[in-house]
């Protein structure tokens, strides 16, 4: 394992979107984190622990395979910012950060990385595998904004 982390890299993408949604429901969506599986398409399944709600298990299931995790939410700013890192399973960190933009709506912009070895890392930002990545991100985004204005969460 000591191989693995000394040869891999961090990748990063970050989108966002806006939503003709008040904060406040905004926030309400993406702060019950087991409602994610709704518009993001990897994601099969998320469980917060009841004992402990800031630790959350995840499973993204794409091209028929199956990764999950166990991830701590590091920060918490109500309608401001999630933040969160994995402690186990697949290496991933990253936040949503939400701004108000009053009668217009919300901005909510996702910003994940994960550890990759690195001549994967290589491979990907320099590739269509990036932009494939970056385009599944936006879409996720696209189904919450569809997702928010469609829910009856206020």
């Amino acid at each position: 394992m000591l191989g693995f982390i000394a040869m891999s890299q961090w990748v990063e993408h970050t989108a966002q979107v806006e939503v003709a949604a008040s904060i406040e429901k905004v926030w309400g969506l993406w702060s019950d984190l087991e409602q994610m599986p709704n518009w993001m398409n990897w994601i099969s399944s998320v469980k917060v622990s009841e004992e402990q709600p800031e630790l959350s298990r995840w499973t993204l299931n794409a091209a028929g395979l199956q990764f999950s995790w166990q991830s701590h939410l590091t920060k918490i700013i109500p309608n401001q910012i999630i933040q969160w890192e994995s402690i186990s399973g697949l290496p991933n960190r990253g936040a949503i950060r939400f701004y108000d933009r009053g009668t217009e709506g919300s901005v909510v912009k996702m910003t994940i990385a994960y550890s990759v070895p690195e001549l994967l890392a290589r491979l990907m930002n320099n590739s269509m595998v990036d932009q494939f990545v970056q385009s599944n991100i936006r879409g996720d985004l696209d189904r919450f904004r569809e997702y928010a204005v469609r829910s009856d969460v206020v």
